[in-house]
């Protein structure tokens, strides 16, 4: 019995596709009222030449083909525009059948368009490059009605092609193309398309596609399939499945250009021509020399106006390239539909997954949450700058996703989870020995150092804590989560703001008091976390007998005391003392009170690179709790012995014994 209903279901499903098959061969793709041309014209042998072309450009994989060829009235310009889901094999034979088709069919109109279930070839003598076109329209229907009630199917059907006229809409020039289903009326499951040619504009795009619906209840009421097409989009709608996963786009493929003149055989001979290229050659460099030179010449005064827009309007809409966004269902589906098998982990913004796309590739997705305190300008924040950002001490961004009030982020997978996982567990910090650590602290200031210095934009973190920072399969630390992080100029050291976000206890003292974020702000951050690493502790609270101190000021207590080795974690061994010591030292030069004395993050990778290099007095560090401590002498410094690998105490000496009468804590340049 469910062989025979399968069987009727597929014989039901082929006689719909061929009702709209016939239905479409019946339209009328010639326009006779474009004028004509004669066959061996110039005319048509540029049309010859244009179509067979479009199988060279092999770099296109997005299925939009949009070029010119020609001059005068002599010119050609064609568009080809595939499926979403059609491998680019597949699309080009697709075209190429829609050519041969019209062929036959328009052997002599200058303007023609041809349709299938696949794709849309449409040539003529005008430019039609970025301009939304309505006629010719043709619809067709499914001889099947709908089951149920025609009122909540219709009702459904508009919600269903309205969010897909919102999705593809705002697609970029390679690509303006949705698929999505929804439940109609008795359970029945609508598919529903839409797709426009690339080179609108989003409001042309919806424009083109909100006038496709409206012809929906004209000319299929009633009916539970049909589409509409036109020269610019078109819509359709199925009882069944008729798409498969829309394809990536290669991050490599440049978008198709809006023209490609290329000059016939006919005007290489001409020799007025000739000279006129010449001219306007000659022309072209002069102008572009002269534009250099005002580029050269405005460019600070640009960036800074292009940075006050930005400031003025933290609401600006982000422009997203859509080789980064990713189908909601395609993910839904990696993660298992968002199981809680699959949950990493949760944070102040939303859920963590673990995912699997369909090529194998691991993933981790992050959920926001509905309720969470990250808006449209977090979410465009983080989408944005990780795009830009490529380091191998940073994560990096695969792509994200949007669907109704659903925002995804989609970032490679990293199997060694956060350094709060390891760090702060009696059970698994074991697990990193200090070789390891010291590895995760040089690799976070390598990165941080990145997003100060060596990134197109100077980047402020603004939320570095243990548990943004994920480890590889190798340990290699990777710095995530940066949908609190600002952009600066790079000239500028200092920003304010009335909204303070992080954490507390990694945050500087200016920052939680005054609002003023700068470099510095991270540099105490990341102070912080030197200490935890190195202690194994979290900065909250340390028991120290009965009472309970913070990290900071018990690593200070100690270190003026000479007793800094009572920071480092016990489960760590004594053969890196003063890898461990300097670590401490350094720490504690970044969580000073005062942002001036504290090191760059330059400084700060010298420091951990060159042991030669003597450490500055650290002041006292801010938030600290207990001054009775005396203050040591100003003229005396901590030197760590790396000389001697037998020796691992800290050695406290006056300046007066330097050998050469200088003294011993070297000033370094800030």
């Amino acid at each position: 019995m469910a062989s025979v209903s399968f069987t009727l279901f597929s014989f039901l499903r082929c006689l719909c596709v061929i009702v709209i098959l016939a239905q479409s061969s019946a339209q009328t793709p010639c326009d006779n009222t474009k004028g004509n041309y004669t066959i061996n014209s110039t005319y048509h042998n540029n049309l010859n030449t244009l179509l067979s072309s479009f199988s060279s450009y092999t770099q296109i994989n997005y299925g939009f083909y949009n070029f010119s060829y020609g001059q005068g009235e002599d010119k050609v310009y064609a568009i080809g525009l595939c499926r979403g889901d059609l491998k680019p094999d597949e699309c080009l034979k697709s075209l190429n059948d829609s050519r041969v088709s019209l062929a036959e069919r328009c052997p002599n109109q200058k303007e023609a368009i041809w349709w299938t279930v696949e794709c849309m070839l449409r040539y003529t003598n005008r430019s039609i490059f970025g301009v939304m076109e309505n006629q010719p329209t043709n619809n067709n229907y499914y001889n099947l009605n709908v089951t149920g009630s025609v009122e909540q199917f219709n009702t459904a059907l508009e919600s269903l092609m309205r969010n897909l006229t919102r999705i593809a809409a705002s697609g970029d020039s390679r690509r303006k193309y949705a698929t999505a289903s929804a439940y109609g009326s008795d359970f029945q499951t609508i598919y529903g398309q839409a797709q426009c040619t690339p080179d609108l504009s989003s409001e042309d795009c919806t424009k083109c596609l909100d006038e496709a619906i409206s012809i929906i209840p004209q000319c299929c009421s009633g009916k539970a399939g049909g589409n509409v097409v036109k020269p610019s989009c078109r819509i359709r709608f199925d009882p069944y499945s008729f798409y498969g996963p829309t394809l990536n786009i290669d991050l490599d493929a440049p978008p198709s250009p809006s023209t490609n003149n290329t000059s016939s055989s006919q005007g290489k001979s001409n020799t007025s021509r000739t000279i006129i290229a010449i001219v306007v050659s000659v022309a072209c460099v002069v102008l572009v020399l002269t534009l250099l030179c005002i580029y050269l010449r405005l460019r600070k005064q640009r960036k800074k106006i292009e940075f006050e827009r930005e400031e003025e309007s933290d609401e600006d809409e982000i422009s997203f390239t859509e080789p980064l966004q990713n189908n909601f269902n395609t993910i839904r589906i990696a993660t298992n539909g968002f199981a809680d098998s699959n949950k990493l982990g949760q944070g102040g913004f939303g859920a963590v997954y673990k995912g699997q796309l369909s090529n194998g590739q691991e993933i981790a997705v992050k959920r926001l949450s509905r309720d969470s305190g990250q808006g449209d300008l977090e979410f465009k924040n983080e989408v944005v700058l990780l795009a830009k950002l490529q380091h191998r001490n940073l994560v990096r961004l695969l792509g994200f996703g949007l669907e109704g009030r659903e925002r995804l982020l989609v970032y490679e997978f990293v199997p060694n989870k956060s350094l709060d996982y390891l760090i702060f567990d009696p059970t698994m910090k074991p697990q990193l020995n200090w070789e390891k650590r010291y590895k995760i602290i040089r690799g976070i200031a390598r990165g941080i150092l990145y997003l100060h210095e060596d990134s197109r934009l100077r980047i402020i973190h603004r939320d570095l804590k243990a548990s943004n920072i994920l480890l590889d399969h190798e340990m290699n630390p990777k710095i995530a989560d940066f949908g609190m992080a600002r952009l600066v100029l790079m000239d500028q050291t200092q920003a304010n703001t009335s909204r303070i976000v992080g954490t507390y206890g990694y945050m500087a003292p200016e920052y939680v008091m005054h609002g003023q974020f700068s470099v510095k702000s991270d540099v105490f951050s990341f102070g912080v976390l030197i200490l935890e690493i190195v202690s194994g502790q979290k900065n909250s609270g340390i028991n120290n007998g009965e009472n309970m101190e913070d990290l900071l000021s018990f690593a200070w207590r100690s270190w003026k005391e000479g007793k800094a080795i009572n920071v480092v974690d016990p489960s760590l061994n004594n053969n890196s003392r003063n890898e461990m010591l300097r670590c401490i030292h350094i720490g504690l030069l970044c969580v000073q009170e005062n942002l001036v004395d504290r090191p760059t993050m330059a400084n700060i990778v010298l420091m951990l690179n060159s042991y030669s290099l003597s450490l500055p007095i650290p002041a006292e560090p801010a938030f600290y709790m207990n001054s009775r401590t005396r203050s040591l002498p100003e003229t005396q410094s901590w030197e760590y012995n790396s000389r001697e690998t037998g020796s691992s105490e800290a050695i406290l000496k006056s300046a007066q014994e330097s050998e050469n009468e200088a003294s011993i804590t070297e000033l370094y340049p800030r």
